[in-house]
């Protein structure tokens, strides 16, 4: 262990260990100034680290309590997005820091400069001494964000710690003390690099001095302490951060992991069940490994956990990437004595599976439970939500009669969500036929060509637009207008109106029959649902209802893909499972449905 101190080599555990077990608080401050070289006739602080936290409060020597916060700081925010945001701008150029005592030139920059112009400075190869410090400071052109973006600098750098150590020590014999802030940008560099006395020295000194530690703190030690044979630690922060709020996402994952890692996979799931009961979503990450450190494992209770991730991918309609299905796939050939086998496969059009045959649930709800869901959504999403907001009750009631007079309808179009795609080539697939179009396409070619490929054999199509469609313009041609409504009925709604509503109640007058178009996932008007099982039926209803777009990966062509005739989720038999899966991560859920799938049979 070591002090920020160049020339020391006592640890900053041990000077804490002698301050508050042994020492009182006036020697304390004396050896303080000792370990960082600074003469004793300087002002010495260093029990009252400065903070501009809300949540980071001082420590009465007289209170020991704790005072519960459920503010999520700035410092978090940084935190879950990366090492630090500032890091995400490199311009051109780079400014180097040369440890040598030469002179340094000016830097020729605006007056007024954000701190992410400063992502292209380069922190110094070696710790300098406070004089070389100040040389750099006073060349810098906002000396008073030097060391923030020093800071910085180091973190995306990964500089050694003796130099970020070198910088604490000029500037708590500068200031007698150290900031909050920097102490959490030099514990950010201590994880980043595994650092873990450091990490444990860092933790000490800011529970002596700070009554609460913001969960940005909380995280960086869990994630560092996690990792490291310290892991058992990260658990008791974790029941520290408890008692004063809601535990972040990183923190449980990474303690998660700790556990699983270590074989202790009871302790990982009861972790993994308090997640859930306290709405902290789980990463995809963070469910595959539980199937990478179940391999080979024996046990029911093991085998029945993690069935029950598999039945949550299926509630939730999430979809696992190519190398979590490949752990899934793995875990369950490792399980002793099971014989079971997996294989990848896509399913038919008529929903059976070719390498066991095996029918897939049917994406169909049976008349009850569609005149159920009709009548919930209608009640509770459109009319029991902010549908008025953003439309008038005039209008949606003109709606209705518009489309009950013209009822039924076979696919509804969300027309100007269809006009925003623009690709070079488009290829439009679906239950009916198949249209390819070779040109550049503007809006109302992208519309006119959308409902060309899906008015066929008669199909009766509803298309909902926006009454800035019919002010003839470059986007919207009036005669192309005239050929659309020859083929299609439309309505046209007030320009902010919102149209999601219209698209559910136009749809599901139609009928269990009637599809429709959007590259809307419709989550919002899910979470109106009240009850977990409406909002299953909803999302049932949905995967077989919905045509969606894709874009292909050039963004040459769309692709209109087909709902499905069978569901497409996670399903099992018992002695099989089908899990469909994505090739790729993708951060934010889709609603596309994959066309791959894992089949898993016990032979």
């Amino acid at each position: 262990m070591a002090l920020f101190s160049q020339t020391s080599h006592q640890g900053f555990q041990a000077l804490l260990w002698k301050c508050h077990m042994f020492w009182p608080v006036s020697r304390c401050r004396q050896l303080f100034a000792a370990s960082f070289s600074i003469p004793t006739g300087e002002k010495i602080n260093y029990f009252s680290f400065m903070t501009s936290s809300s949540t980071a409060l001082s420590v009465d020597p007289k209170e020991t309590g704790v005072l519960p916060t459920k503010k999520r700081s700035e410092i978090d925010c940084k935190e879950e997005k990366g090492w630090d945001e500032e890091t995400k701008e490199i311009p051109e150029g780079k400014h180097h820091f040369s440890s040598s005592l030469g002179a340094a030139k000016k830097w020729s920059m605006s007056p007024v400069v954000s701190r992410h112009k400063f992502t292209n400075v380069q922190p110094p190869e070696k710790p300098l001494q406070s004089e070389e410090w100040n040389r750099l400071k006073e060349n810098f052109q906002l000396p008073e964000i030097f060391e923030e973006v020093m800071l910085n600098s180091m973190i995306r750098c990964n500089s050694p710690i003796d130099v970020a150590k070198s910088l604490l020590t000029h500037m708590a014999k500068r200031n007698g003390d150290i900031a909050y802030s920097v102490l959490v940008k030099y514990l950010t560099l201590c994880v980043q690099q595994g650092q873990v006395s450091e990490i444990r020295d860092v933790y000490d000194i800011m529970k002596v001095r700070f009554k609460i530690l913001e969960i940005g703190a909380y995280n960086l030690f869990i994630k560092g302490l996690s990792n490291s044979d310290q892991w058992r630690m990260a658990l008791t922060l974790l029941k520290e951060t408890k008692k004063i709020m809601i535990p972040s996402r990183t923190s449980y994952e990474s303690c998660i992991k700790a556990a699983s890692c270590h074989q202790e996979m009871k302790l990982a799931f009861e972790l993994y069940h308090e997640m859930l009961t306290k709405d902290v979503v789980p990463t995809l990450d963070v469910l595959q490994s539980f199937f990478d450190f179940s391999k080979g494992m024996k046990g029911a209770e093991l085998q029945k956990e993690l069935f029950g991730i598999l039945l949550y991918l299926r509630e939730n309609q999430i979809y696992p990437h190519e190398t979590f299905m490949r752990s899934i796939k793995l875990w369950f050939e490792s399980i002793p004595g099971r014989n079971w086998r997996g294989y990848l496969t896509n399913i038919k059009d008529s929903g059976q599976c070719p390498v066991c045959n095996h029918q897939l649930e049917d994406s169909n709800l049976t008349e009850e439970e569609y005149n159920n869901l009709s009548e919930r959504i209608i009640r509770d999403v459109i009319h029991g939500t902010d549908t008025f907001r953003k439309t008038s009750p005039q209008e949606f009631e003109a709606f209705q009669t518009f489309v009950e007079n013209r009822l039924p309808f076979d696919i509804v179009i969300d027309g100007l969500n269809v006009s925003h795609i623009k690709p070079r080539r488009m290829h439009c697939e679906n239950h009916l036929s198949v249209y390819l179009v070779a040109s550049v396409l503007d809006k109302k070619e992208t519309l006119l060509d959308a409902i060309n490929s899906l008015a066929k054999d008669n199909v009766r199509l509803l298309v909902l637009g926006r009454k800035h469609m019919l002010i003839n313009s470059s986007n919207w041609k009036r005669e192309i207008m005239k050929e659309m409504q020859n083929k299609a009925d439309f309505f046209f709604a007030e320009n902010i109106s919102d149209d999601d509503a219209f698209l559910l109640y136009a749809t599901l007058r139609s009928g269990k029959h009637c599809k429709f178009v959007t590259r809307d996932f419709l989550r919002d008007h899910k979470a109106c649902l009240s009850d977990s099982l409406t909002r299953h039926l909803f999302r049932k209803w949905q995967r077989g209802h919905q045509i969606v777009l894709a874009s292909s990966g050039d963004g040459r062509r769309i692709n209109f893909l087909p709902a499905f005739q069978y569901d497409c989720v996670v399903q099992t038999t018992g002695d099989t499972w089908h899990i469909p899966y994505k090739d790729v991560f993708e951060e934010k859920y889709s609603y596309q449905v994959p066309r791959k799938w894992l089949c898993i049979q016990q032979k």
